[in-house]
């Protein structure tokens, strides 16, 4: 073999390894939906509904800001990011007991996902609102749909586990978390 022929098989190895999605021993936990059977946990983006019963002006819908914290009045910030909506509720209760109320019950739901966004060959990519039971494949109709060029088996799946990114290709019946990113490849042929 010509060592020019060489030299561009190994570029050539060296482009289609670039490709491929990195992680992808976490394929199988995509595929096995661990992540999608863990407890949610808050992140910026997220609104949360807090009801303080009986004290309607605390009660209200507050946004998660940048740095994780959503802002009461009378105890101020609230971390939340990495939280359950139960250990959030305990955090607030425990900064209202510090004071201000005797024995308060805390009520907190999410009111509203942080969005999912999706890329590659979909007809409008972007930032959309998340939808509870969400798949790949109706997340890419959310998107408009395929163009005509879209790989319509798998997709590149991004999200963060235990605090660490991960991507891995997955089935369009996969399950999406708010916050994931998708990317819809090119099909060959």
């Amino acid at each position: 073999m010509s060592r020019r022929f060489l030299i561009a098989l190994a570029l050539s190895g060296l482009a289609a390894g670039a490709c491929v999605p990195r992680n992808l021993e976490y394929a199988a936990e995509f595929a096995s939906g661990s992540a999608h059977q863990q407890p949610y946990m808050l992140s910026t983006g997220d609104r949360l509904r807090v009801i303080v019963f009986g004290q309607d002006n605390l009660s209200n819908v507050y946004a998660v800001d940048s740095q994780g914290r959503i802002s009461m009045p009378l105890i101020g910030a609230v971390d939340v990011t990495g939280r359950t909506t139960g250990q959030v509720e305990r955090a607030v209760e425990a900064r209202l007991r510090g004071g201000f109320l005797r024995e308060p019950k805390v009520s907190v739901e999410v009111d509203a996902y942080r969005p999912f966004f999706i890329l590659g060959e979909v007809t409008s990519s972007g930032q959309f609102p998340f939808v509870n039971g969400m798949t790949v494949q109706t997340a890419v109709a959310i998107a408009g749909g395929f163009t005509p060029r879209g790989d319509r088996n798998t997709a590149i799946l991004t999200r963060q586990v235990n605090g660490e990114i991960v991507t891995g290709a997955v089935p369009l019946n996969q399950p999406v978390l708010p916050g994931d990113t998708i990317t819809i490849r090119e099909r060959w042929f």
